[in-house]
């Protein structure tokens, strides 16, 4: 055998070894999810309750999306999806990055606000993400930014709120709508966004905190004067057309909604 061939043999054998390698650092989820796939239901539930515990996110994941694609006429997709969807807003305010997010080095003279914009964020995710407390950043430090794109779907008829990136479900709310068909069909903007909304009902003003303030802790207004998303004092009548027309959300689920999307995030209504 010449010098030659055995040259390309050995870089062979180390290439072949460097994959074996890596596969077995980045793998072992490969290897887990096969495993997982070969069994029943409860081996796959099982696995995906063991990655989900080792905060293993992205696997857990993959696990409850093989088990709803696999085992769809089960009684149990419904409560798998749920656990897809708590994944996915876990995920979002995790430093886990994902496909649909980037790692970002702070250059001087940057801002919170000013990396939000240019990622068409917010920086409430970026904090949240990144577990800061404060809005003060270093130059050099590498964050993790979300890169999705995120738009509204609310059906009226169902009283659901759908939070979508792309064609991704990333999770279903209850809310409420107007009474009477009262909230509004068609496509909208999100155009501004309020912390402890003042109501401006007609011939008198409701203050933040009051029981009476109606619109809860946040308010996320459409390009249509007047409507809007907002929270509630009223938790018990979700699911219900009790609105003059906005739609209405529970105060925390409101809020998790607002740290996620941007101004300018698309809203779509229908009957």
């Amino acid at each position: 055998m010449n010098k030659k061939l055995l040259v390309i043999i050995s870089i062979g054998l180390l290439i072949l070894l460097t994959f074996i390698g890596l596969n077995i650092k980045k793998g072992k989820s490969y290897l887990q999810l096969k495993s997982a796939a070969n069994g029943s239901v409860s081996s796959f539930l099982n696995e995906a309750k063991a990655q989900e515990a080792k905060n293993n996110l992205l696997d857990a994941k993959a696990l409850y999306q093989r088990l709803i694609s696999d085992f769809s006429n089960s009684s149990e997709v419904m409560n798998w999806q749920k656990k897809v969807e708590e994944i996915n807003i876990k995920l979002l305010f995790s430093p886990t990055l994902t496909v649909k997010s980037a790692l970002y080095e702070i250059k001087p003279g940057d801002t919170l606000t000013k990396i939000a914009k240019e990622f068409k964020t917010t920086t409430d995710l970026i904090m949240k993400s990144n577990n800061l407390s404060a809005d003060k950043i270093l130059p050099g430090r590498k964050i993790k930014v979300c890169t999705a794109s995120f738009s509204i779907f609310v059906d009226k008829s169902q009283n659901m709120l759908i939070l979508k990136s792309d064609e991704e479900i990333i999770k279903t709310y209850v809310v409420s709508t107007g009474k009477n068909n009262s909230t509004p069909i068609g496509t909208f903007k999100i155009t501004n966004k309020l912390t402890q909304p003042t109501w401006f009902k007609a011939g008198a003003v409701v203050q933040p905190g009051s029981p009476e303030n109606i619109l809860g802790t946040r308010w996320l207004g459409f390009d249509l004067a007047g409507y809007g998303i907002h929270g509630t004092t009223e938790p018990q009548s979700l699911g219900e057309q009790v609105t003059q027309g906005c739609v209405r959300m529970s105060n925390p689920q409101v809020e998790e909604l607002y740290s996620i999307i941007p101004i300018g995030t698309e809203v779509t209504i229908v009957d």
